[in-house]
């Protein structure tokens, strides 16, 4: 059936809702029939979602790049008194929301002079001023930050969090589940058991959340599949993350690698977090990272979300993504029928939005 013969094998697994290990998915990357790789997820996509792919009309705030860490991979980070630096005013952060919006999601840098309070705030003023909006709202590492800075526990942050609007949580900042990555470039930064920690107290308290993987750095494949399989298992504890989302790493100006993955390591990331995730949802093919023509392709990949409008977004784009700075709902269900898929419109926590307006 496939030109590569070993993929035989995991095709019978899947088949058979039978679970590949580890050492499976590493092998799987090593496979020359990428095309075989991407029928494989591609079976388990649309024995989970049919022909649909799902997108959101969001926006992305970053309140602030004032950040009290310093981590070697990240461009968008700054400290006070450099040109760069910004902190936005509530009136400011309000200014980016908008009726026609289903989901804010925010992030950004730890700022050294904010409090609890104020992060608190944001939330609680979008909440209140735009009660249609659902709220996504600050990483595990600003989570942290917060439990630091408040002297509680980070149960009392989400739950004061969850009381003011937040609906669930990015899945940004675990990076890669490496401790010698995070040693080499983000050694202040939390770690996979802190991440891990964070979102099963989340969902213990109801709150759903996402989670990534940034590739194509200094991580080899062997720690992309080990950093799955702890997703994997805390999966299978608490059912809670909504969608896992492959981040390509984009090069910037940090010099940590020269050129970023290449499109056939994209899908293959894609196709094997597919087929090894099998007690996730959802797989998301993030066009700001992946850039529209691998993002579209990723959805014969294992995909079925493309993610959303987004407005703005700093972040990546701090890091050269080549990507458009946002993409209106038309030109995103453009990218998905060119796909030869069906575009459905969802909010934070992938209920359709014709079943909404039923």
């Amino acid at each position: 059936m496939f030109k590569d013969r070993n993929l035989d094998a995991v095709w019978e697994k899947v088949q058979g809702n039978v679970r590949i290990s580890p050492a499976e998915a590493l092998a799987l990357y090593e496979s020359p029939d990428l095309l075989g790789l991407g029928k494989i997820a591609n079976s388990i996509k649309e024995k989970r979602t049919g022909n649909s792919v799902t997108f959101v009309v969001n926006r992305q705030i970053n309140p602030t790049n004032l950040c009290v860490l310093s981590c070697k991979f990240c461009d968008f980070a700054s400290k006070k008194g450099r040109p760069n630096a910004y902190a936005m005013s509530m009136e400011e952060i309000l200014s980016k929301c908008s009726p026609d919006l289903r989901e804010v999601h925010i992030v950004g840098g730890l700022h050294h002079e904010w409090n609890f309070e104020h992060y608190l705030s944001i939330v609680r003023e979008i909440h209140e001023r735009f009660p249609q909006i659902q709220i996504k709202a600050y990483t595990a590492v600003e989570i942290d930050f917060f439990a630091k800075i408040e002297k509680c526990s980070v149960r009392e942050i989400l739950t004061r969090l969850k009381d003011a609007g937040l609906v669930c949580l990015p899945g940004g900042g675990a990076e890669v589940f490496s401790e010698r990555v995070r040693k080499a470039l983000f050694p202040f930064k939390i770690g996979a058991p802190r991440w891990l920690e964070i979102h099963r107290t989340a969902h213990e308290l109801g709150i759903r959340s996402n989670s990534t993987l940034l590739y194509g750095h200094m991580e080899t494949r062997a720690e992309r599949v080990e950093h799955m399989n702890k997703l994997r298992a805390l999966q299978d504890e608490t059912g809670g993350f909504l969608s896992f989302i492959p981040l390509a790493y984009q090069t910037g100006k940090t010099n940590i690698i020269t050129r970023p993955a290449s499109a056939v390591e994209d899908l293959k990331t894609m196709a094997v977090s597919r087929i090894f995730l099998d007690n996730f949802e959802h797989i998301k093919s993030y066009w700001v990272t992946l850039g529209e023509e691998t993002a579209s392709l990723a959805l014969s990949f294992g995909a079925d979300d493309l993610d959303g409008t987004i407005g703005e977004e700093r972040i990546m784009h701090a890091a050269e993504a080549a990507s458009p700075l946002g993409m209106a709902r038309e030109k995103l269900e453009r990218l998905i029928l060119s796909a030869g898929r069906v575009p459905v419109e969802r909010d934070a926590l992938y209920n359709s939005a014709s079943l909404q307006l039923a």
